[in-house]
């Protein structure tokens, strides 16, 4: 549509759409095909800006067609006269367009399209559908799974590149698991640094008198193109202190070579290298302040306190019983999130709370006003090296990954007493490849595995996963699909009715 329309283009952008977006057009894409401005999607008059077509990206959602009304209805009023169009993402609603025409402004849109985002590569293992509320549907409808796994296997993944079409059509195994039924795992921390660094932090720099001055925040893109995140995002915590460390005297070595440089043939190839060398000191750089921030939480003791009672609970330890730290944290108006997550997991390694525990927590939680709207709460070895998935949750190893590694090998009938016992039917399917699609694996060539998650999946599974990869005897590589990243207060959050 940007290049159908000509010159002179804004996008309005629904604000949880830009990063997805970011991570597949950035904006000197969209400035090569003249969009000139871009905006957020907010309430009254849009900025003033010198273009004819103004273009609006956004969810399907009822509550942003209001706004939208509201920025058209303002624009006319202002004018010169523009041409608006709207692109839904990732499906067109008739709904919506129903509440822009109550609204009185439909026929403003001459383009009225979708833009059907349904994979989203966050990784060169890892795609993600990023809809809301797929866990949410997923518990409350689980015949509408069909149709989950159905929009994901009608994407057009041929159409990707040559190579992975010979990877997709290559899979033994394409895998399903619902994480509806092990709500356990995004109610647990995760020990992994992939997990804890925040999307923005402000690096430190020395002032007068040496003291620490903040310098302005900024915004870092990770992903495994960058060599140090690759190295350290899958691991522990406690271990990553020791790898930036090591990396910090390789690079100061590594800078110092260039004493050593005496020839004009030795200099140029110093030179030649020094690229590379300044931006993995920048990057030791940024992973270092994100690391100290990292340990501001973690040697805290609030996020000892709440760790132990994890653990506690992970291990069957008085979870029948009124909790004394969750009742603290609830006294102590801690976030209602992080009590409804301490909440669910006492319920789960419990199977279900007691109704005088549930009936305790709900009654101390109103009488603090956490929230003004009475809460339906549903039942709903720290290692630097090492060697089983169960290092990601310090101990507990996620249901859904050790499932696949068992899957991997032995196989699941050497454990068919135990499937019985988990919630929900089992089944294993193997579809053949077509003759001439057969692809005979090379000694020592490692079979790929797609792992669909229905519901979500955490930084931790994908961390022990992507562990999984790594091992020498593996024998399998893993890519991971999922309908949502999610963590623990984007888990309850999506749960959670909100208040008008």
């Amino acid at each position: 549509m940007a290049v159908q329309l000509g010159r002179k283009k804004a996008i309005v952008w629904d604000e949880y759409l830009t990063g997805p977006f970011g991570l597949i057009a950035q904006y000197s894409l969209l400035k090569e095909h003249e969009v000139e401005k871009m905006f957020t999607l907010k309430g009254n008059r849009l900025p003033a800006a010198d273009v004819k077509n103004i273009i609006f990206f956004v969810r399907p959602r009822l509550e942003l067609m209001d706004i939208i009304a509201e920025n058209v209805l303002s624009e006319d009023r202002r004018g010169p006269v523009r041409d608006f169009h709207i692109l839904f993402v990732p499906r067109r609603s008739l709904l919506c367009e129903q509440r822009l025409k109550d609204l009185g402004v439909l026929g403003s849109f001459i383009h009225r399209e979708e833009y059907s985002l349904d994979l989203i590569p966050f990784d060169g293992d890892l795609l993600s559908m990023e809809s809301e509320g797929a866990f949410k549907v997923s518990l409350a409808f689980p015949e509408h799974q069909t149709l989950i796994f159905t929009r994901f296997m009608s994407v057009e993944i041929l159409t990707f590149s040559p190579e992975l079409e010979i990877l997709f059509c290559a899979w033994a195994l394409d895998w399903l698991f619902s994480n509806c039924a092990q709500v356990l795992i995004p109610c647990h921390r995760c020990s992994g640094y992939v997990k804890l660094p925040p999307e923005k932090f402000a690096p430190k720099k020395q002032g007068d008198g040496g003291k620490d001055l903040p310098t302005e925040a900024k915004k870092l893109q990770l992903n495994s193109a960058e060599e140090l995140y690759a190295e350290i995002r899958d691991k522990n915590f406690n271990a990553v202190g020791s790898v930036l460390s090591k990396k910090a005297k390789v690079i100061s070595a590594a800078f110092e070579e260039r004493h050593n440089a005496k020839t004009v043939g030795e200099i140029k190839q110093f030179v030649s290298q020094l690229p590379h060398m300044q931006a993995a000191r920048g990057s030791l750089a940024n992973h270092t302040s994100i690391a100290e921030l990292v340990k501001d939480v973690t040697t805290s003791e609030d996020f000892f306190d709440k760790l132990t009672v994890e653990q506690e609970f992970m291990s069957g330890i008085d979870t029948d019983k009124v909790n004394n730290y969750i009742e603290d944290c609830i006294a102590q108006k801690h976030p209602l999130i992080k009590v409804l997550r301490l909440v669910c997991l006492q319920s789960v390694c419990n199977s279900g709370l007691k109704q005088k525990v549930l009936d305790y927590y709900k009654r101390e939680i109103l009488q603090v006003s956490i929230y003004p709207l009475l809460v339906y709460i549903n039942r709903g070895y720290l290692r630097t090296n090492p060697t089983d998935i169960s290092y990601v949750y310090s101990g507990y190893a996620p249901l859904s990954v050790r499932l696949a590694q068992l899957l991997s090998r032995p196989g699941w009938r050497s454990i068919e007493e135990v499937l019985r016992i988990l919630p929900g039917p089992h089944f294993e399917e193997r579809q053949p490849l077509p003759t001439g699609l057969q692809k005979k694996r090379q000694p020592g060539e490692n079979r790929v595995t797609l792992i669909f998650f229905l519901g979500g999946v955490t930084f931790a599974e994908i961390a022990a996963l992507r562990f999984l990869s790594q091992l020498e005897d593996g024998g399998t590589e893993y890519v991971i699909a999922t309908t949502k990243l999610m963590n623990g207060t984007s888990w309850i959050e999506a749960l959670m009715e909100k208040p008008f």
